[in-house]
C-alpha cells in the first residue's frame, strides 16, 4: 500500500477541527508524553499550544540536544536550470512567465559547484526546473558524476522520475531526493497546478517512494506554507512523515518548512503563517519526529532563523542563489526566453524580473532570497550561539 491509500483515509477536517478545539490540559499532556500520536501532534499545533509557546520551545531543544547535539549542518542551493514545462501560480519558474532562463553545461555546473566549494560547502542541492528536453535524466546523472568526486554529499529538488530513471543518477553519486508536495489540499492543488505533468497529485505523492526503491539514503519533503490552511499542511506532512519512516525505514528522512516568497508572477499567498506559529510548528515536529532532520532555507529572515538555530532546526542554507549561474555568471551569455519549450531571441525589456544589480547573472531566480548573509557570517553565527557548523557529515568511503 502506498501512501495515497493512507493519506485518501486521513480525517484531515476532523484533525484540523479536533486542534482548533484543544484545551491547554491536553497540550501539557501531549508534552509529557516520550512517543506522541498523530493526535498528540495536532494538539502541539493548536491555537492552545501558542499559548504555551515557551514551554513547548524548551522541549523541542532539550529533544533535539539529545538526539542531534549541538550541531547545525549547511548546505547550499545550485540551480541548473530555470526551464520549466509545469504552469504553477506560486513560482517563480512558471512555464508562461516572462522570464530570463537559461540551463548550465556540466562545465559551468561544475564552476559553481567549485566556487561553493571554495566556501566551504561540502553538501550540495541540485535544483532545477521540470523539462525533460533540457533537464533529462541522463543530464542530471552527468552533473552528479562531474561533482561526486569533489561534493561528498549531493541531493537532488527535480521534477519527479520513475525508479528506473533514479538509479543511474544514484550510481553516479546522488544520496538524496527532496520533493516538496507543495499543497496536501487536492483542490487547491488542482487550482495551483494548471498545466504540465505536476498536475498529477498522486504521482508527485509517491515520489519519496520511487527514490527510496532505486537507493536514494536521504529523503526529504515538506508544504508550501501559504497556499493551504497551515494546520492542515502539517499534519499531512506529519502523516506522510510517519508512513516514510515505517516503510522506508532504511533512509534518513528531513522536513522542510518553506513559506511563500516574492517571484516572478507577483502571485500573492492564499494564507497565512506567522513567525510565532513557525516556531510553534518547528517544535511540534521535534516532539513528534525525534529523529527526523529540521530544515530552514534563506527564504526566512535572519532573526527568525538565528531564534531558531537552537530550538530544533538541524539544517540551513546560507549564501544562497536561486538562479542558475548565480554565484559565478556561469551561463550568461547563453540567457534566452522559451515559447513552448523553444529558445527565442530575447527583447528589450521582456522582463521585469531580468537584471538585478546583486547577481551574477541575469537569469530569472525562483523566489527572492529573505536571508542574504554569507556563509562565513553564518557558520560565525552558528558557533556564537554555542553550535558547531558542519560542512560535511558523509563520504562515498562510507559506502563504498
Amino acid at each position: 500500500m502506498s501512501f495515497v491509500a493512507e493519506f485518501n483515509a486521513l480525517p484531515l477536517e476532523s484533525l484540523v477541527k479536533r486542534s482548533l478545539a484543544t484545551p491547554a490540559s491536553a497540550v501539557r499532556e501531549s508534552m509529557g508524553k516520550s512517543h506522541l500520536s498523530l493526535s498528540d501532534f495536532t494538539q502541539l499545533i493548536s491555537p492552545a499550544a501558542t499559548e504555551l509557546l515557551e514551554p513547548l520551545c524548551r522541549a523541542s531543544q532539550t529533544l533535539t540536544r539529545q538526539r542531534f547535539g549541538k550541531v547545525i549542518r549547511l548546505f547550499a542551493p545550485l540551480y541548473l536550470s530555470n526551464e520549466c514545462i509545469n504552469n504553477c501560480k506560486y513560482c517563480g519558474f512558471s512555464r508562461d512567465n516572462a522570464i530570463l532562463r537559461v540551463t548550465l553545461s556540466i562545465e559551468e555546473v561544475l564552476r559553481e559547484a567549485r566556487a561553493l566549494k571554495e566556501q566551504g560547502f561540502r553538501n550540495i542541492l541540485l535544483v532545477a526546473g521540470e523539462h525533460p528536453k533540457f533537464v533529462s535524466n541522463g543530464y542530471m546523472a552527468d552533473c552528479v558524476r562531474a561533482l561526486h568526486e569533489e561534493i561528498p554529499s549531493i541531493s537532488l529538488e527535480v521534477g519527479p522520475m520513475e525508479t528506473e530513471e533514479y538509479r543511474p543518477i544514484v550510481q553516479a553519486g546522488a544520496d538524496g531526493l527532496v520533493v516538496y508536495q507543495e499543497t496536501y489540499d487536492r483542490a487547491i492543488y488542482a487550482d495551483m497546478h494548471t498545466a504540465g505533468p505536476k498536475r498529477n497529485f498522486d504521482w508527485r505523492v509517491e515520489t519519496p517512494e520511487r527514490a527510496y526503491a532505486a537507493g536514494f539514503r536521504r529523503l526529504g519533503i515538506g508544504a508550501l506554507y501559504g497556499l493551504a490552511d497551515w494546520r492542515m499542511e502539517a499534519i499531512a506532512v506529519a502523516a506522510h512523515a510517519d508512513y516514510l519512516l515505517r516503510t522506508c525505514w532504511k533512509s534518513q528522512l528531513t522536513i522542510s518548512l518553506p513559506r511563500l516568497r516574492p517571484c516572478a508572477g507577483e502571485f500573492q499567498p492564499l494564507t497565512h503563517l506567522s513567525d510565532r506559529e513557525l516556531v510553534q510548528l518547528v517544535c511540534a515536529f521535534r516532539l513528534f519526529l525525534p529523529d527526523v532532520g529540521l530544515v530552514l532555507s534563506t527564504r526566512e529572515p535572519a532573526k527568525l532563523r538565528d531564534g531558531l538555530i537552537p530550538l530544533g532546526v538541524t539544517m540551513i542554507s546560507a549564501g544562497s542563489h536561486t538562479e542558475p549561474g548565480g554565484y559565478t555568471g556561469a551561463g550568461k551569455e547563453k540567457i534566452h526566453h522559451t515559447e513552448r519549450g523553444r529558445i527565442v531571441e530575447l527583447t528589450s525589456g521582456a522582463s521585469e524580473w531580468a537584471p538585478l544589480e546583486n547577481r551574477a547573472t541575469n537569469a530569472t531566480g525562483q523566489f527572492d532570497i529573505a536571508d542574504e548573509r554569507s556563509p562565513e557570517q553564518m557558520a560565525e553565527l552558528i558557533r556564537r550561539r554555542g553550535y558547531e557548523p558542519v560542512w560535511k557529515d558523509w563520504d562515498a568511503a562510507l559506502t563504498a
